[in-house]
């Protein structure tokens, strides 16, 4: 493995929440990829793009932050790495068969406009598989979600119920959906944790995801801090 790769799966692998959250969406996208057509929206440096491409996929990953993906290009299975908007995909109607973003769509100013980007180069038949902020208890604790919405440039949260509304006008059915952090005293640690200075806190918090997994599958799937869709495109 390149070094490369070790540090990326070190801070996309190693991490309290992003190990759950992108392994349920890779999962939904399916272990056999071959000869499928996959765009990652705004993918960052194309790791898990890179994933897809691994599994056969014809991947490509869009992202504006120029860096990560000169970074990104050095990755194992690196996909094909392109700067573009997410409100403004520099493609073609129905050309790609998956399409995944994972906790991207809360960063942008207008997040329909980018639903209906991937929805405009899915082809029907295929499907959407994205995460979200949620945060459905955010009120509670409003110096924790403002410290939150600062620290990672977060406009606009989204519950499942939104997401299924805005993806049906948009000619996308939801399939499932579930929530990572469901309960109180999960979705108040996933807050606090945003709160930590420095780089190295979410990744040595994963020490903590088998304990929030278990927590999760007791709590009712109808809130929590991340919320993760699977929707098809009706043909």
């Amino acid at each position: 493995m390149r070094l490369s790769s070790a540090v990326a799966f070190a801070g996309h692998q190693i991490h309290f929440c992003r190990y759950r959250e992108a392994g349920t969406l890779m999962r939904w996208l399916g272990d056999d990829l071959r000869g499928q057509r996959v765009l990652d929206v705004a993918g960052g440096d194309g790791y898990w793009a890179g994933l897809a491409r691994k599994r056969g996929a014809h991947a490509v990953s869009i992202d504006l932050a120029r860096q990560k993906m000169i970074f990104g290009q050095r990755l194992n299975n690196a996909p094909a790495l392109l700067e573009a908007d997410a409100l403004r995909l520099p493609f073609r109607d129905a050309c790609f068969d998956r399409v995944m973003s994972i906790c991207a769509i809360e960063h942008f100013d207008d997040g329909p406009r980018s639903l209906a980007e991937m929805a405009r180069v899915l082809a029907p038949g295929g499907e959407l598989v994205m995460s979200a902020d949620a945060l459905t208890r955010a009120g509670q604790w409003p110096r924790l979600f403002d410290a939150h919405c600062r620290r990672y440039a977060v406009k606009h949260t989204y519950t499942h119920e939104r997401l299924a509304e805005l993806l049906g006008e948009r000619g996308l059915d939801l399939v499932e959906h579930t929530y990572l952090f469901r309960g109180q005293r999960a979705e108040h640690f996933y807050l606090a944790m945003s709160s930590v200075k420095g780089k190295a806190a979410p990744n040595a918090a994963a020490i903590s995801v088998p304990l929030v997994a278990a927590s999760d599958r007791r709590a009712p799937n109808d809130a929590g801090s991340v919320v993760l869709i699977r929707a098809r495109k009706r043909a």
